[in-house]
Parts: structure tokens; C-alpha cells; sequence
């Protein structure tokens, strides 16, 4: 039987450097990948943020994860959202724009930590029963 995983992809060990490097250069990218996408008139301002997110989750762990959230809060406020490269004070609606965004985030980072570790599971063969469960009936 093949077990589960990312194949090809390097998993990475949370709280390591390298786990938090990567997760400064996932924001980085996505943040010139937002760019681009502002230059052609796109205003979704954490569009290329979240499924870096979870991808970042999945490789690196939630801690880098976390780590690359907090990141691109002040990041795209100071960056893409008008006016740019300058922190101004938010508008209800910018201000709900980053809101949901930290909600998004939280979901997406949990669901990528549960993704990691039923991967983690399945990868060392699976749950492994006892057979003296209270749910089995012996008669």
C-alpha cells in the first residue's frame, strides 16, 4: 500500500530556522505575485497570501505558518493598500479586509496542521488498533 504524502516535496521540521526562512520567502514571493496582480488592477489585497499559507502550513508547519500571517499584515497595509508604501490610518473596510483575512488565516493554518498530521499518521501506517475498544461488541 502507498502511503500518503507530499511526494517530491521536502517537509521541513517546525520551530527549525529553516521552517521560519521559508515562510519569509513564501511571503516574499506572494508578495511579488500581488504586485503583479495590482499592477493589472486587481484590489483583493490577500489574494496570493492565503494559498501560500496553506501550502507553507503543509511544508513548514503551523508555527512558520503563524509566523508568515503576522508577517503580511503589515506588510500588505503598508504596500497595497492605497495610499501605497505608506501606513495611513485604515478604513472600516480595509480594516474588515485584514479581519477577515486573519480569520481565513487561522482556518486555513489549522486545516493545514490537521492535513500535516494525518499525513504524519498515515505515512507511519495508520491507527493502529487494540481490539479492546468500548465501541467493539463481543457477543
Amino acid at each position: 500500500m502507498r502511503r500518503a504524502g507530499l511526494y517530491g516535496v521536502p517537509r521541513v521540521r517546525p520551530w527549525s530556522w529553516q521552517a521560519f526562512l521559508l515562510g519569509f520567502v513564501v511571503v516574499a514571493a506572494s508578495a511579488a505575485l500581488q504586485g503583479v496582480c495590482v499592477a493589472l488592477g486587481a484590489q483583493l489585497y490577500f489574494a496570493a497570501f492565503l494559498p501560500s499559507l496553506f501550502v507553507l502550513g503543509l511544508v513548514a508547519g503551523a508555527p512558520a505558518a503563524v509566523f508568515a500571517a503576522v508577517l503580511t499584515v503589515p506588510l500588505v497595509w503598508w504596500a497595497f493598500i492605497p495610499p501605497f508604501f505608506e501606513f495611513m490610518p485604515l478604513s472600516s473596510a480595509n480594516a474588515d479586509s485584514i479581519n477577515l483575512f486573519c480569520l481565513l488565516a487561522v482556518l486555513l493554518i489549522g486545516l493545514a496542521d490537521l492535513c500535516r498530521a494525518s499525513m504524519t499518521i498515515n505515512g507511519r501506517g495508520g491507527l493502529k488498533s487494540s481490539g479492546d475498544s468500548p465501541a467493539t461488541n463481543s457477543q
